[in-house]
């Protein structure tokens, strides 16, 4: 596993701080789901899904939904972002008082539609690891230092590994009991 400190501004939109954007960036491969896609286009190859009316997104879905309507259209990603509102104070901020959806349950179900070897990027105020039970390894955890009083934001990384006989298949729940 390996552990990286970046000090970086904090902005209301994570990828709106430039060294945020250029890690995700660089740790994502192929073809990309950003989940909670908010303002900021990353350069890479991204589908873009956001409920907020004035993101830049592909779909404007709730995530679960989202994550539903993709394992029910056989959808599958190389890299998906996890990058929800962190608390919900930001979750009724950034989204005009609109609650995001349940992130265990979206959780249980991004294995489905992750390729063999497929990684999940995912940021919050605190660890955020989808864990053993989702079949995923731990491979980066980056905190992003924004000095003075403010929270530092994590970045972790996770490969997740399929059975080799059956790619799709449900997973136990994650590691939250």
């Amino acid at each position: 596993m390996e552990l990286e400190l970046i000090n970086t501004n904090l902005r209301r939109y994570t990828f709106q701080s430039p060294k945020i954007k250029k890690w995700v960036e660089e740790n994502s491969k192929g073809k990309c789901l950003n989940l909670f896609a908010g303002k900021t286009k990353l350069n890479i190859d991204e589908i873009r899904n956001d409920i907020d009316d004035v993101a830049l997104k592909d779909f404007q879905m709730d995530a679960l939904d989202f994550v539903k309507y993709a394992i029910k259209n056989k959808m599958c990603f190389d890299t998906i972002i996890l990058d929800p509102p962190y608390a919900y104070r930001k979750a009724m901020e950034m989204y005009n008082g609109n609650y995001t959806s349940k992130f265990k349950q979206i959780a249980d179900l991004v294995p489905q539609i992750l390729k063999t070897d497929g990684i999940v990027i995912s940021f919050g105020y605190h660890s955020t690891f989808l864990g053993k039970k989702r079949k995923t390894i731990l491979k980066k955890l980056c905190v992003f230092a924004h000095g003075g009083a403010q929270h530092c934001t994590i970045g972790i990384m996770e490969e997740v590994r399929h059975s080799s006989t059956n790619n799709n298949t449900n997973h136990e729940g994650g590691d939250d009991e």
